[in-house]
């Protein structure tokens, strides 16, 4: 062999050293822990939920790598900005504020918003809700909200813009809010539906109206990446596609 083909078969193997080393991608996906049935972390400690188990589905298909792990919702944009993570997949509404600092993939869900407040026992034994949803949102009601959400958001530009004086309490996630509103610090609570009726069972808590905002889901990248972007597009193609994504519908969404 001479020195050229030796060279050659040098490179060659050099790199397919390499790819075997690298193996698969490996990115880093960013959930909120606190956000049933879309992400949270189990009694075991381990990320569950719907999105949990979609983006699992689609890194086997797609043939990457992944890791899930809790960000604070309200740093979980600047996280995937430094490059800590590298996409949200949590049930997060695409809006176009965000669309300025992200790309999002095609949505893959629809919401609206729940008014979530307490159930008294009435003389007679029967449960009743506190407030409907009118009353529940009138001049200083003390309303619980997860900070950086699209709760928050329409609180402020549709409540208060409107000159109603609630109070808005803000909380790190919407389970510490339901917190409070069970032991009575604030009225009510306001949070994407789907999450409100996960989160109210075997609780005296009851949702009296909802708020048809049609917001949208799409998991979320860093504006110019746009092969995990198409990665993730294509994912979501195919698992709406197979059989799988109506059994994790079925599994986490439909009836909750």
């Amino acid at each position: 062999m001479n020195y050229r083909n030796a060279l050659v078969w040098t490179v060659i193997g050099a790199m397919a050293l390499t790819v075997g080393a690298l193996g698969a991608p490996r990115y880093v996906d960013g959930i909120d822990a606190a956000f049933p049935p879309f992400s949270f972390i189990d009694d075991n400690g381990v990320p569950a939920g719907f999105d949990v188990d979609v983006v699992r589905w689609i890194a086997d298909e797609m043939g990457f790598e992944v890791e899930i792990v809790p960000v604070d919702w309200d740093a979980i944009i600047p996280t995937l900005l430094v490059g800590n993570i590298d996409f949200i997949a949590s049930g997060m509404t695409i809006t176009q504020a965000r669309k300025e600092r992200v790309s999002f993939t095609e949505p893959y869900w629809q919401v609206d918003l729940a008014v979530v407040v307490r159930q008294e026992t009435q003389s007679d034994g029967e449960q009743q809700a506190e407030f409907n949803v009118f009353t529940a949102v009138q001049p200083g009601r003390r309303i619980g909200v997860q900070r950086g959400t699209t709760s928050q958001d329409w609180l402020e530009d549709e409540v208060l813009a409107a000159g109603i004086g609630i109070n808005i309490v803000l909380y790190d996630n919407f389970l510490l809010a339901l917190e409070d509103l069970l032991i009575g610090r604030i009225d009510a609570a306001v949070m994407d539906e789907p999450t409100a009726l996960s989160s109210i069972a075997d609780r005296p808590l009851t949702v009296v109206g909802t708020i048809a905002t049609g917001e949208i889901y799409g998991y979320a990248v860093r504006q110019g990446d746009t092969e995990l972007l198409n990665t993730l597009n294509e994912g979501l193609s195919r698992i709406q596609s197979d059989p799988m994504w109506d059994q994790l519908v079925a599994k986490w969404l439909v009836g909750r």
